[in-house]
């Protein structure tokens, strides 16, 4: 009962805010939060990191004031503490397995902690983790396929880490395709493929990256097939990677439709709350103190894939360090522009601008066209307003007259005054930002 007590006024926060934010927001910066102490006076919290008190900071202080205690100057009586680092163990050297040759050679920064989770991912994910922790028996084989950069490398290794921990006998082997081409033509050369198929056929866990290398190579994919089978047959566990889907590849049928047998599971870009967590996972990492709003804005602008994240952090870490500069948004632009996804101005319509904003606002394109000046509409309304003065070419009594009859003075004095409050709303930044990307799109 007590417990509950201590946490109450925290749990009807986080039960208010779950209801408003995303699912991957949630998870990445609320969902890890402690209660430490609490009084009716004060009341302190466990964050992670110094990061997840910023973003928690700088996004819900106004709905804090609703649920937790304040002071007297009417500031919130909260304070943080930062978790301590759980120190790894010493791990003594472990025994070798019985045969040696069946040791996978696996990425050590490839693990499931490491992989960042998030609406994009979450299905992906939980179905390495279902072959992880019962290998031969979920999901055989397992198809992971997506872009260039998304993790799917990542997840192949870490289900190598969680079976090697967990199964100690089971015999792994982790390889690229090309790899696996190159050791068929070796084993060609020195006329020993017999030792190569008995090697392959034993084993217990076969991890493929990147099949799309074996198409147009039809001895090569023959001999990959008849491998697959004989390990299926045997209950063993596959998993294969690819930047398509089966139905996609240029292989055979019978290759297809043996690759289609368990799981095909697709690997999508993260959104913009993962990217964000990402990068501030990787900034932690190379100690580089990331402020959010300059995540947000690199998250914003990098969204091919999470290794050019890493590679943003990387090229900013070594710019400030050496040139010992602080961490500001046009430190960032400046650093990475060449990284950066501009989208070039298409032609863009009124038309098009209001049903974007009515849709992320969630009201009608006739309530942006019409005269009511409630909150809930006065805003978006202006928001479109902004928007079409920024990306539409045309005068400004010619843009504003589509909004229902409207004149360039009230344009004017709406682009002035959400331009106005970009500058401090970091939350209505991101959202006119949406707008504008789902505009151009």
């Amino acid at each position: 009962m007590l417990a509950e007590k201590k946490q109450d006024c925290w749990s009807q926060f986080l039960a208010y805010i779950e209801e408003r934010c995303s699912a991957a927001e949630y998870s990445n910066w609320l969902a890890p939060v402690k209660v430490v102490s609490e009084s009716a006076k004060a009341i302190t919290l466990e964050v992670p990191n110094i990061f997840v008190q910023e973003y928690i900071l700088s996004n819900y202080k106004r709905d804090l004031k609703a649920f937790l205690p304040l002071k007297d100057n009417g500031d919130l009586a909260l304070s943080f503490v930062i978790a301590t680092p759980i120190k790894p163990k010493e791990i003594a050297p472990a025994p070798a397995k019985a045969n040696d040759t069946f040791t996978a050679k696996l990425n050590a920064g490839y693990t499931f902690p490491k992989f960042i989770e998030g609406p994009s991912n979450q299905f992906v994910k939980s179905a390495a983790m279902g072959v992880a922790r019962r290998p031969g028996t979920s999901y055989n084989p397992l198809f992971i396929h997506g872009g260039v950069g998304l993790g799917k490398t990542h997840l192949l290794h870490a289900i190598g880490h969680h079976i090697d921990k967990h199964h100690p006998s089971l015999k792994i082997q982790c390889i690229t395709t090309e790899a696996f081409v190159n050791d068929l033509v070796e084993h060609l050369r020195n006329k020993s493929i017999d030792k190569m198929k008995r090697y392959y056929r034993n084993l217990d866990v076969l991890l493929v990256d990147d099949i799309q290398f074996l198409q147009s190579r039809l001895n090569f994919e023959e001999e990959f097939c008849n491998t697959f089978e004989a390990l299926i047959n045997q209950n063993k566990q596959i998993v294969i990677t690819s930047d398509k889907p089966p139905s996609e590849l240029k292989l055979s049928e019978r290759m297809t439709a043996r690759m289609e047998w368990g799981l095909v599971a697709h690997l999508g870009m993260p959104d913009l709350e993962t990217r964000v967590a990402i990068l501030q996972h990787k900034a932690e990492q190379k100690g580089l103190k990331l402020p959010n709003k300059v995540a947000f804005f690199i998250a914003e602008h990098i969204n091919n894939n999470v290794r050019q994240l890493e590679g943003a952090i990387n090229r900013l870490t070594a710019t400030t360090q050496l040139m010992h500069l602080d961490i500001t948004e046009e430190v960032a632009e400046k650093t990475l522009s060449e990284m950066f996804q501009y989208t070039s101005h298409k032609q863009v319509s009124v038309e098009g601008v209001l049903k974007s904003v009515a849709a992320l606002f969630n009201v009608r394109v006739s309530d942006l066209r019409g005269s009511s000046r409630t909150k809930e509409i006065a805003l978006p309304r202006q928001i479109a307003m902004y928007l079409a003065k920024e990306l539409i070419n045309e005068s400004l009594m010619k843009i504003a007259s589509s909004f229902g009859g409207k004149t360039h003075s009230t344009l004017l004095h709406a682009w002035k005054k959400v331009a106005r409050l970009l500058e401090s709303d970091e939350t209505l930044r991101r959202r006119v930002q949406m707008a504008r990307r789902n505009i151009e799109a």
